[in-house]
C-alpha cells in the first residue's frame, strides 16, 4: 500500500527506498513548503508496476531530474520509467571533472569531510543545480522527483539549496537530510547489488554516514559565503523572476 503520512512525509513503494515530500516544512515569515510538488528520492530504477502506477497516478508526476553522472545513467539505466511518458532529464551533480560513483568517493568518514564534499560537489555542478531549480519553478513540470542513488548527499544538496532559497529555516533542512537515517540500511541492501555501487562501507558509515552536523555546517556555510541558498542561485544565473516562480511553486502561504 502506498501512503503519504503527513507527520513524516514519506511515501512508501515496493522497489523505492528513500522517497519523501518536500512539503509540509515550516518556512520563516508564515505558511510551509507546499505537498504533492516536489519529492526526493533514492534511485528509483527498481521500482515495480504498482509503484509506476502510484507516481503517475496519486503523485502526478510529470518529471524525473537525475542527478547521477552519465555514467551512472548508462550503468544503471531507469528501469520501468524509460518506457513511460514521464520526462527524464539528467543534470549531473559531481565534483569538477569527476565521473566517480557514490562507492568511489569517500570509503571511511573518519577520513573525509562530508561538509567539504558537499561544497566540491555544489561547485562542480552549479549548472545542474541552477537547472534543477529553474525547472521546479516551472509549475508545467510538476510534479516533480529529483534523485541520485541513495538520495542523500546530491540529492541533500539540491534539497537544501531549494528549501534554503524558499525560506524554510536551517534547523527544518538539517532534520529533513537527517531522515535518511531511518532508510539507509534498505538502501545500502539495494545498491550494493548494483554495479555501479558495489563494495559500499557499511550503513552509517563513510559516503553511508548521516550526521546532521555537515548538513547543518553546510546551509550555514552558505550563508556565511553566499549571504544564502537565494543569493547563490541568482549569481549563479537563476533570475529574479525564476527566484519568484520557484518561491510561488513550494510554498503555500495560505
Amino acid at each position: 500500500m502506498h501512503t503519504v503520512p503527513t507527520p513524516s512525509r514519506w511515501v512508501e513503494f515496493a522497489e523505492i527506498d528513500n522517497a519523501r515530500d518536500l512539503g509540509g516544512l515550516p518556512v520563516n515569515g508564515g505558511g510551509t513548503t507546499r505537498f504533492g510538488v516536489v519529492y526526493r528520492s533514492s534511485t528509483p530504477q527498481e521500482l515495480s508496476e504498482s509503484d509506476l502506477a502510484y507516481l503517475l497516478g496519486p503523485v502526478g508526476l510529470r518529471t524525473v531530474v537525475d542527478l547521477r553522472t552519465p555514467a551512472e545513467v548508462a550503468q544503471e539505466g531507469y528501469g520501468r520509467l524509460a518506457k513511460s511518458a514521464v520526462r527524464l532529464v539528467n543534470l549531473p551533480v559531481s565534483k569538477a571533472a569527476s565521473t566517480a560513483a557514490p562507492n568511489e568517493l569517500v570509503s571511511d568518514v573518519r577520513f573525509f569531510d562530508l561538509c567539504q564534499l558537499y561544497h566540491e560537489l555544489l561547485s562542480g555542478s552549479a549548472a545542474s543545480v541552477v537547472s534543477a531549480a529553474r525547472l521546479i519553478a516551472d509549475a508545467s513540470h510538476h510534479s516533480v522527483v529529483f534523485h541520485c542513488a541513495a538520495g542523500k548527499d546530491r540529492t541533500g544538496i539540491l534539497a537544501a539549496i531549494l528549501l534554503d532559497a524558499v525560506g524554510v529555516p536551517a534547523e527544518a533542512i538539517v532534520a529533513d537530510y537527517a531522515l535518511t537515517t531511518e532508510r539507509i540500511v534498505r538502501v545500502r541492501t539495494r545498491l550494493d547489488a548494483m554495479h555501479s555501487y558495489r563494495g559500499l562501507p557499511p550503513a552509517r558509515t563513510g559516503i553511508l554516514a548521516v550526521d546532521p552536523t555537515p548538513m547543518r555546517r553546510f546551509v550555514a556555510d552558505l550563508h556565511t559565503d553566499h549571504g544564502g541558498a537565494a543569493r547563490w542561485l541568482l549569481a549563479n544565473g537563476l533570475t529574479e523572476a525564476e527566484l519568484t516562480a520557484l518561491r510561488r511553486a513550494m510554498v503555500d502561504a495560505t
